[in-house]
């Protein structure tokens, strides 16, 4: 038994390698796969893009509630290729942020307008904002806080 398991073994080697060998490798290559397989790599050996804030953290300091709170955070690219911010979550409902769709040149800036509802949220707050990057850590995170005097009944 344990002779015919290992024929059987080696005639399904043999039968692989055969296989395989037949046909020229270079002419099943798509060249258009090749090139764009060559400008990526390109553009990792360029390194992930890097993204500076003129504030990481804005605060509102103490508004009535209802008022309405609007900022911007300024993005530049800092890095050597495309900034690209697939993404941008609020931590809460009430806090409705907007950011570039398109990628930031190196160099370039972009801003990302931050509009929060203090309706239905009296006392101290403090709401995030988490950017989905192509930057190396692959998130960032805004913060805004301040204190919202409750509406008196």
């Amino acid at each position: 038994m344990k002779k015919i398991s290992i024929l059987l073994t080696f005639l399904i080697a043999m039968f692989v390698t055969f296989s395989c060998a037949n046909g020229d490798v270079k002419n099943k290559i798509n060249k258009e796969n090749l090139e764009n397989a060559t400008s990526r790599d390109n553009n990792i050996k360029k390194g992930a893009a890097i993204i500076a804030f003129d504030k990481v953290e804005f605060d509102f300091g103490t508004v009535n509630e209802g008022d309405i709170v609007e900022t911007v955070f300024k993005v530049t690219n800092a890095g050597k290729t495309d900034l690209i911010i697939t993404n941008a979550q609020a931590s809460c409902g009430c806090t409705v942020p907007t950011w570039p769709k398109t990628p930031i040149k190196p160099g370039e800036s972009g801003d990302i307008e931050v509009v929060f509802n203090t309706s239905g949220k009296p006392n101290r707050q403090s709401k995030t904002i988490t950017l989905t990057t192509n930057t190396e850590s692959g998130r960032e995170v805004l913060t805004l806080k301040g204190s919202v005097t409750p509406k008196t009944n």
